[in-house]
């Protein structure tokens, strides 16, 4: 069987992140959605997306096809329905379709002709952008299930200070001493080959990604992710960064999410709560207004090589998009369009040809080539993105 994971129609509730990426390789928990699919079903996927992320992310059809939501995170009885799907057939949950099978060359597909299979078991399904953190926590622990079962950890070295160890896993080539981490309230899982610095104190749920790097002295409260390829420091709260970015110093970064290739600068601060205790509110950009997140809690929500520089100050609830490059004193706008450059005194346009020599410039330093596909990308972003920018 072939299984194709499609974006739905919470694409544009999840932008910035879906500007660059389709709403499979999302991360939260551990694993991308993508990932998470994968290990459940056993097999590859590929994706229907937008046309301009065709070719970074292209469709393979086959004969027979399951196509599956891909803001429905798997669990064992969504994926024995799916595996089992028949021609003609969908499953829901509610009014939400969830999978549904198709035939090569079936240009039409009428769901309410299909048989529908309802799922009435517990359900999360990724919704808006602050889900990515605010659910975080359910997302590690079954992800932590998934990864862990039937393995053993490598050992924890015993210069560590540790609180409930049968909740901590160490993949192979783990570096860690003279840190505490407590596993308590959530599991620890430190992906291959990545460094914890000595003196740092993590309390769980925290997962870090392989080759990545926490900074001496860090101080981390869970649910957290720091995905792949990724420099953490500082004071972190309920945070996820998805892969390749660094929030390396101190300064305070809670309820947030990065997307890849973000830089924050030294002494940054990230507001989380108003002090009115009010909910928080976050712009949306389908309706091009601030929508109520019935949160508390909530710090901001960066865009792929969106940067900062050094003592930035951002406001509670804050959404800058992608390619914005953010500096200066005072407090930030609470939206900072795509391609942005400057700050509280002013914003002008961060004009691509510079924007992509320091997105060239800082994939280089990983070993990753910045490609014409890339360019053309974030090309789209850029003309998509005009009417919320002073040109």
């Amino acid at each position: 069987m072939n299984y194709i994971l499609f974006d739905g129609p919470v694409r544009n509730a999840l932008l910035p992140f879906t500007y660059t990426r389709p709403v499979a390789d999302i991360r939260i928990g551990i694993l991308t959605i993508r990932e998470k699919w994968e290990k459940y079903l056993g097999y590859t996927t590929t994706t229907v997306t937008e046309e301009y992320l065709e070719e970074s992310y292209p469709m393979v059809e086959m004969e027979e096809n399951v196509l599956i939501n891909s803001s429905f995170l798997p669990n064992g009885g969504i994926v024995e329905l799916v595996k089992d799907l028949k021609e003609n057939q969908a499953i829901f949950f509610g009014e939400e379709v969830i999978a549904f099978y198709t035939k090569e060359g079936q240009e039409d597909v009428d769901l309410s002709t299909y048989e529908a299979l309802e799922y009435e078991g517990e359900c999360f399904q990724l919704q808006n952008t602050w889900d990515i953190f605010s659910k975080n926590g359910e997302a590690m622990e079954a992800d932590f299930k998934l990864l862990t079962s039937g393995r053993r950890s490598e050992p924890i070295p015993s210069s560590n200070n540790v609180i409930a160890p049968n909740n901590i896993f160490l993949e192979e080539g783990v570096t860690i001493e003279f840190c505490t981490l407590n596993a308590t309230n959530g599991p620890i899982y430190l992906g291959k080959d990545s460094l914890v610095m000595e003196g740092s104190i993590i309390r769980g749920g925290f997962s870090l990604g392989e080759n990545s790097i926490v900074k001496m002295g860090a101080k981390i409260y869970g649910p957290t992710t720091i995905g792949p390829g990724c420099k953490i420091g500082g004071e972190v709260n309920n945070s996820v960064l998805f892969e390749n970015s660094n929030k390396g110093h101190e300064g305070f970064l809670g309820n947030s999410v990065l997307g890849e290739w973000c830089n924050i600068g030294a002494d940054t601060n990230s507001s989380n709560l108003k002090n009115d205790y009010s909910p928080v509110r976050l712009w949306n950009y389908e309706t091009e207004n601030f929508a109520k997140t019935g949160l508390q809690f909530c710090g901001m929500m960066m865009g792929d090589h969106s940067k900062c520089g050094i003592n930035t100050m951002f406001n509670t609830g804050t959404v800058i998009g992608v390619n914005a490059n953010i500096f200066g004193s005072g407090y930030q706008r609470n939206f900072i369009p795509s391609f942005s450059w400057g700050g509280a005194n002013g914003l002008t346009t961060y004009q691509p040809k510079k924007a992509y020599a320091a997105a060239e410039a800082m994939m280089k330093r990983r070993g990753v080539a910045f490609t014409e596909t890339d360019k053309a990308v974030l090309d789209h972003v850029f003309e998509t993105s005009k009417r919320w920018r002073k040109e």
